[in-house]
């Protein structure tokens, strides 16, 4: 019975690729409402989407934010997002691809926010994660870090950060870490 069920949907495959017409792919129900959190996204003017692999892969894509206060101001850090077939009920994965000195942010790229965490919910979208990333930067939180040396720097001594900061993004080292320029 099984076996019938193939044979017509290879008979129906054939069927539609003879007439001139490509297989039609179904889209899964993540990248409809991928689709849709797209074109609704609000991006602030600081922010870029970009596609890679052009508009065909939705589920793969790019974000680049460039932080216009705080101590990121001039930076420029590129995030690549990875959506599953089952989102919106698993949030995306987000890994940062240039390297920050950051509290909140490791030296992998792996990203330490709520809503990609234990506060994700399926009423969340892009636009709610991309903001997010954007609050990271003008607002760095010590109190939840991945990169444990950066948050203790923030929190005992700012004006360092700042200094740390600064270096890490003109391309330099800090303390063992070498950071490429990212301004």
């Amino acid at each position: 019975m099984i076996k019938l069920f193939k044979v017509k949907e290879k008979q129906r495959e054939i069927a539609e690729n003879a007439n001139g017409r490509a297989p039609v792919k179904k889209q899964s129900a993540g990248e409809l409402r991928l689709h849709k959190d797209i074109s609704e996204l609000n991006l602030p003017k600081t922010c870029s989407i970009l596609f890679p692999n052009g508009k065909d892969d939705l589920m793969n894509f790019e974000v680049t934010i460039q932080p216009d206060e705080g101590y990121y101001l001039g930076g420029t850090f590129l995030f690549s997002f990875q959506v599953s077939p089952i989102y919106p009920h698993e949030a995306p994965k987000v890994k940062c691809k240039t390297k920050v000195y950051h509290p909140n942010i490791d030296l992998e790229g792996n990203v330490c926010l709520n809503v990609l965490r234990e506060d994700w919910k399926p009423v969340l979208n892009i636009n709610t994660i991309i903001y997010g990333l954007f609050h990271l930067f003008a607002q760095p939180n010590y109190e939840d870090p991945l990169n444990h040396d950066a948050a203790a720097v923030l929190r005992d001594n700012p004006k360092l950060f700042e200094s740390n900061v600064r270096r890490a993004m003109a391309g330099g080292y800090v303390s063992q870490t070498f950071f490429a320029r990212c301004m």
